[in-house]
């Protein structure tokens, strides 16, 4: 049991953000690598315009192994319920069980940026609620497509305490272990929710499309935060021990370009 929340210790698992980032051909080269190497989820970000669509390149990796796939994660601002739903069911079937929907309010101003109209925090949030309801109907009473949910404060935390089977924190990169520690226990004892932790940094290098790429890698360390893992794996799978036995994660998601270096500490980790 976890000793902090007396919640059941969850196994590990370990996604992995994978854009395309090369020719096509290096791309699914790492596809496959990752899921040779004890990774569970190939996760895609939701940025239009700078990747090919979310929805047919996580197609595209299911097909090429037994991953799971998932959106990390779809923004609220730039989408409508039904059709986000829609493609959320669909990858479901198509994959044959394998798709988790991750979505989220979207990050400040990408709908500007995109040239459309400004979204509020509270219809962004009623967005994520209508995407999950319409999901659960398209998936009926056969099919339960798991949906991760990305929270900041109390409103969304208490949307997905009630629609979300997963959970991950958008942490600030000033926010130290003590100040994460006591938000995340706060919520986890309310539920047996799984706890997710995005990260944003490895080592000295943060990831793309996971963190701006001029942040301050010692300014995380020094705060001592969450965001950021050491990029020795023997050090980084005694960090990742520790978060889940004190706080309780158990689903840890990286850059794919630390994939190579952290996969001697997946496979260590993977199904404990």
């Amino acid at each position: 049991m976890n000793d902090q929340a007396g919640r059941a210790t969850r196994a590990f698992r370990f996604g992995v953000v994978a854009p395309i980032l090369s020719d096509m051909a290096t791309w699914r080269d790492r596809v496959r690598r990752i899921a040779d190497s004890g990774y569970s989820t190939l996760l895609m970000p939701d940025v239009p315009t700078w990747q090919p669509a979310l929805g047919p390149t996580l197609a595209t990796a299911a097909a090429l192994s037994d991953l799971r796939i998932g959106s990390w994660v779809y923004a609220a601002a730039l989408r409508e319920p039904w059709s986000t739903a829609w493609e959320a069911h669909s990858l479901s079937v198509l994959t044959e069980g394998r798709f988790e929907m991750g979505i989220g309010a979207g990050r400040p101003g990408i709908e500007v940026e995109l040239g459309q109209p400004v979204v509020s925090p509270a219809e962004r949030r009623t967005r994520m609620r209508d995407t999950v309801a319409a999901l659960r109907t398209f998936d009926g009473p056969d099919l339960h497509t798991p949906v991760v949910m990305a929270v900041s404060g109390p409103k969304s935390q208490a949307l997905a305490l009630e629609v979300a089977d997963a959970v991950t924190f958008v942490l600030a990169t000033d926010d130290d272990r003590v100040e994460t520690t006591k938000r995340v226990r706060d919520f986890a004892g309310r539920t047996d929710i799984e706890l997710a932790q995005h990260v944003a940094a490895v080592g000295d290098s943060p990831a793309p499309f996971m963190a701006a790429p001029n942040l301050d890698t010692a300014a995380l360390r020094a705060a001592d935060s969450l965001v950021i893992l050491p990029s020795d794996p023997a050090a980084a799978a005694e960090e990742i021990q520790r978060r889940r036995e004190e706080i309780g994660f158990s689903y840890f998601v990286i850059g794919a370009n630390f994939a190579d270096t952290l996969a001697p500490m997946v496979a260590k980790l993977a199904g404990q």
